[in-house]
């Protein structure tokens, strides 16, 4: 069977977006690696082993593939990544109180309910909690 292992969102600061995803969403991190020249290799994830096989690369997001689409999703308002919450309104209120702006509150969107925050490293990012 194939799972998904990692997956890559790009980031206008490596550094910086990994205090955010630690430090404000409560990410662990799983990797972090100084391949030299100031390059960091970041990955985290979900805390307290809730999904320990799967990680999220912060990637740089320079260069000229990067730039144009990471720059055009935000623009465009589209969430880079989705990740899934059992309570959506209390994390709503937990990240609104640890300064994370929303660009939308919660509402619901089809089958769940849904928040979009920005992640301060140049992207929309999506809450969902699925409605049972």
């Amino acid at each position: 069977m194939i799972k998904v292992a990692m997956t890559g969102v790009y980031v206008d600061d490596v550094a910086a977006a990994h205090a955010f995803y630690t430090d404000v969403l409560g990410f662990e991190t799983r990797t972090h690696m100084d391949l030299g020249d100031g390059t960091l290799f970041v990955t985290v994830g979900a805390a307290q082993g809730a999904q320990p096989d799967l990680q999220l690369l912060l990637e740089p997001g320079q260069g000229p593939v990067a730039e144009p689409y990471h720059r055009a999703l935000y623009e465009a308002g589209i969430p880079c990544i989705v990740f899934s919450v059992a309570d959506l309104g209390a994390e709503y209120e937990r990240l609104r109180g640890r300064g994370v702006r929303f660009t939308h509150r919660p509402r619901r969107q089809g089958p769940v309910l849904a928040a979009v925050f920005d992640d301060t490293c140049g992207n929309l990012v999506q809450l969902v909690q699925p409605e049972d």
